[in-house]
């Protein structure tokens, strides 16, 4: 990674472009733009990576977009996705699509023991651990499925395991603040840096202005990944890439 990445997120349900609200698959928002044509217009305003979630893989398990996940690769950009990774053969499906990173969230919950040894087989610039968090009264918990289930694992403990394991490349998001344009909640990534400062820690959630990419910089954060701002024009990807 470079000192400060701006990565733009695509989320795929059903082959189109959505957006749900705090992680919530009835209130979801459909837009207009052809995944794969949106990446490219990505690409052309200067990006180098792109973030895409398999939400239909996410919450059932087993990738349903890898063809078009494929197909967004060939378009130039450099991609980490997820989604539905719940074994080797979707993790090395991803890898065949031409995915750089994969992201892994429900499996780093329920099953440490063999993401570990992926981040050791792959290497840890492979693996993105996806430890999104919901504050439940007295810690941060990690929930799974698509963030429909709360198996009561905790962010401490898993940051920290994983730490430990080797890993580099963490996304935390606070599901509360997820599509809410409500800004990033960024004493989460002040917390996480402060319990395991040898993480980089993509800052995802609520980003809704220019401030909040200077603010997630700030934090000591490697990178920020931008959904809906983008979607709905809040501000254009080249003044965020300029921020």
């Amino acid at each position: 990674m470079s000192e400060f990445d701006i990565i733009p997120a695509i989320d795929l349900r059903d082959g189109k472009v959505v957006r749900l609200y705090q992680g919530d698959y009835g209130r979801q928002t459909d837009y207009a733009a052809d995944p794969l044509e949106l990446a490219h217009r990505y690409r052309a305003a200067g990006a180098e990576w792109l973030h895409v979630v398999d939400l239909d893989g996410a919450r059932e398990g087993g990738g349903r977009h890898h063809e078009l996940i494929a197909k967004i690769v060939h378009a130039g950009l450099r991609v980490q996705a997820g989604g539905g990774v719940r074994g080797e053969d979707d993790l090395r499906r991803l890898f065949d699509a031409g995915v750089e990173r994969v992201v892994v969230g429900s499996m780093a919950v329920r099953e440490r023991d063999a993401v570990a040894g992926w981040l050791s087989a792959h290497g840890e610039s492979r693996i993105v651990l996806a430890l999104d968090a919901r504050w439940q009264g007295d810690a941060w918990r990690v929930p799974t499925a698509g963030w429909t289930t709360d198996e009561g694992a905790t962010l401490d403990e898993l940051a920290r395991y994983y730490a430990a394991a080797g890993a580099r490349h963490v996304l935390c998001t606070d599901i509360d603040r997820d599509g809410t344009l409500q800004g990033p909640n960024l004493a989460l990534y002040d917390y996480l840096r402060a319990l395991e400062p040898g993480l980089l820690l993509q800052v995802s959630g609520g980003v809704r202005a220019l401030e909040d990419i200077a603010a997630a910089r700030e934090t000591g954060a490697a990178a920020i990944i931008l959904g809906r701002a983008l979607l709905e024009r809040r501000f254009t990807l080249e003044d965020a890439l300029s921020c």
